[in-house]
């Protein structure tokens, strides 16, 4: 590309023009991601994967009380929020059942028994839920959307006949939860009252987050598709008094069509619809920053919707929270005490060394040789006045996702949470670092998104631009290159103050697809 100038007036057209402006993207931003498209992004440079006693925290007994008492303090004055992401579909979650449907959608008479010897893992997948159906909290949806097309449930299923049963679960005739978000799919309880990741995170909410006047504000990001289900089942939920005494104000938002990104063709020109429209991707859970930051939060935990367990598994669950919170109310006070010094009028010289210490020593920052009184006082307070996050680290047990690492940059090493996909895998030094992680990031964290003078930070400031993703898609039968921002938790979080902190797999409980869901955590008795 020649030109900002040039290029723009190359790849769009007018109607391009008008109808960025009516999405609310900027040019700029268009040119800026067709330069991402065109030079792709660098890998992350792991310096050693972050483990236990270096770079992740792991708390004794004694000082997991003591932090759950700090956190108490601060919870009772009202500055807790939650942020739940639950705007994805459950596709993924049936893809497996999906493929045998789509196979054997004509054979309805095809039995389980016909798939039980099979080496496919989709067969495989169909033939533990079919034998399961009963343990589901569906299920009594699901015979009834059976009987609704004609057919006898329980015939069918003594025959084991397993087409009807994929049909009316996943076809927009029956119940057609491969459509809907996981948030609104019955997880957790027995057929006759179940309940739906949405509801279970209002429950495990109000244990941890209520101010002393029991109200707190839960925020989801949701689909607009289903907006209004969302906040019907809100509604039912507060109307009925199982939210007991605490009085949560549920928020919803949808991701911001301002927010998708360009998806261009293989040559990295813009892709055009049969019509000729611009066409536009969500750019995945990083998008979601300017939600996180609409809600003006203090104190905010982000959890995942899927990441919820059973009733009887809760209280572990609660003092996790606590304990995250306590400990992110505890390096705040730290870190706000030398601002509120480096901001007064006495001298800070020793203020500026302790924080400098904390700064290298804590944080694995480089602080700059040769720096003048002011320079260093200035560099120690820019590096303090930042948004910050404590995450939870469970052991890693093999499920797919990110990691938490120590990442070089321009100032030093840092605490971050890589993908797989960000690093060099050609590299055998890098590999090998990702190869050792000992952990395994399940999405629980608490962010503190105010400064020491209590007034929100703007986000965007602190991501990492450079730590997007370029997939390959397809529409209209042509192949297309999607762009994904920085992820929420991990480019888009890129320059916080960062903490790890270890925490129990038996608190981490994530439905990756419908089988999870027959795991312990979810089939305890409430």
């Amino acid at each position: 590309m020649t030109s900002s100038r040039n290029s723009e007036s190359l790849l769009l057209t007018p109607g391009d023009l008008a109808q960025l402006a009516a999405r609310g993207i900027s040019v700029e931003e268009v040119m800026g991601q067709i330069r991402c498209f065109e030079t792709g992004f660098p890998h992350a440079k792991l310096d050693a994967p972050c483990t236990r006693g270096n770079g992740i925290e792991s708390i004794s007994p004694e000082n997991i009380s003591k932090l759950a008492a700090t956190y108490e303090e601060e919870r009772i004055k009202g500055r807790v929020s939650i942020f739940v992401p639950a705007s994805g579909a459950a596709s993924r979650m049936f893809k497996s059942l999906a493929a045998v449907l789509n196979r054997d959608e004509a054979s309805p008479e095809k039995k389980v028994s016909e798939l039980a010897g099979s080496t496919d893992p989709d067969d495989l997948e169909v033939v533990h839920f079919f034998r399961s159906l009963g343990r589901f909290a569906f299920w009594d949806n699901l015979r009834e959307a059976v009987s609704a097309s004609g057919e006898d449930p329980d015939r069918l299923y003594s025959e084991g006949k397993y087409v009807p049963f994929l049909g009316a679960l996943l076809k927009p005739s029956g119940l057609d939860y491969a459509q809907r978000p996981k948030g609104l799919i019955p997880f957790h309880g027995t057929s006759a009252a179940s309940r739906t990741p949405f509801e279970d995170h209002l429950r495990e909410a109000c244990l941890y987050a209520s101010g002393s006047e029991g109200r707190f504000r839960i925020h989801f990001t949701v689909s607009e598709e289903f907006l209004a289900d969302f906040r019907d089942l809100a509604d039912q939920l507060t109307a009925s008094g199982k939210l007991a005494k605490v009085s949560p104000e549920i928020l919803f938002s949808c991701q911001k069509g301002s927010t998708d990104t360009l998806a261009v063709d293989m040559e990295n020109r813009p892709f055009r619809d049969r019509s000729g429209m611009l066409v536009f991707r969500p750019a995945g859970h990083g998008a979601l920053l300017t939600n996180l930051e609409d809600l003006q939060g203090d104190l905010v935990f982000i959890k995942n919707i899927d990441n919820i367990l059973v009733d009887n598994r809760r209280q572990q669950v609660v003092e996790v929270q606590r304990l995250l919170g306590g400990f992110l109310v505890r390096e705040q006070r730290r870190i706000f005490s030398w601002l509120e010094k480096l901001d007064g009028a006495a001298p800070v010289s020793k203020v500026v060394d302790e924080a400098g210490i904390y700064l290298e020593k804590v944080l694995g920052m480089t602080l700059p040789s040769r720096l003048t009184a002011e320079e260093k006082t200035a560099f120690v307070r820019t590096a303090l006045d930042r948004p910050l996050r404590v995450c939870g680290m469970v052991p890693n047990a093999g499920e797919p996702g990110g990691g938490p690492f120590w990442v070089s940059g321009q100032d030093g090493k840092s605490r971050q949470i890589v993908e797989k996909s960000q690093v060099d895998l050609e590299d055998p030094a890098q590999k090998n670092i990702l190869e050792k992680a000992t952990h395994f990031n399940p999405v629980n964290l608490v962010c503190g998104l105010r400064d020491f003078r209590g007034r929100p930070f703007t986000l965007k400031h602190f991501g990492d631009p450079l730590t997007g993703f370029i997939s390959i898609k397809s529409r209209d039968g042509h192949e297309l290159k999607a762009l994904e921002l920085p992820g929420l938790w991990n480019g888009a979080m890129a320059l916080w103050i960062t903490f790890f902190v270890e925490i129990p797999i038996e608190t981490f409980g994530p439905v990756k697809q419908v089988n999870d869901l027959l795991r312990p955590e979810h089939q305890g008795k409430d």
